[in-house]
């Protein structure tokens, strides 16, 4: 079933209705698929985020992300003013395989782009290394568990 989704748009995320949008496929995906804990999934952090959101021909979202920056994300940034975190990246089971999350990356490094930022940091699930490397990333530092799912640091200049 993935990969059949003909036509979508990517956008910032703006209104309750959009936010809503980002956070039930995040539910579908992290909590619901991944067994990660709504308690950790929901970090308080939503608020400062800029969240972009994939949406379907019919308006369903397909998928979502969001760019932290700024003083209020220096502990996940290493407290470079220049860098972004992308995080929290989630395609619908339906439409994985179609570009959806490629997108939404780009999506994202365009706002981090317009934002000032000279590059975006990521903590990739191990098993999704392959797709940042594709998109251009590059992977340092050791393995290490985030909700108890094996992940790596990558990173990649805009």
């Amino acid at each position: 079933m993935s990969g059949r989704v003909a036509a979508y748009a990517v956008r910032i995320a703006e209104g309750p209705a959009d936010l809503a949008a980002c956070f039930a496929v995040r539910r579908d995906v992290f909590v619901a698929e991944q067994g990660v804990p709504e308690e950790l999934e929901y970090d308080g952090r939503d608020g400062d985020a800029l969240q972009v959101l994939a949406v379907g021909a019919d308006g369903g979202a397909l998928g979502t992300g969001r760019l932290l920056h700024g003083p209020g994300a220096a502990d996940v940034t290493g407290g470079d003013p220049g860098t972004g975190s992308l995080g929290r990246l989630a395609v619908t089971r339906a439409a994985r395989g179609s570009g959806v999350g490629a997108a939404l990356v780009r999506g994202i490094e365009d706002a981090a782009r317009a934002a000032g930022l000279t590059a975006v940091d990521l903590h990739a699930q191990t098993h999704a290394t392959g797709f940042y490397e594709r998109l251009g990333y590059a992977a340092y530092g050791g393995e290490f568990l985030d909700a108890g799912i094996p992940h790596r640091s990558m990173r990649r200049a805009l």
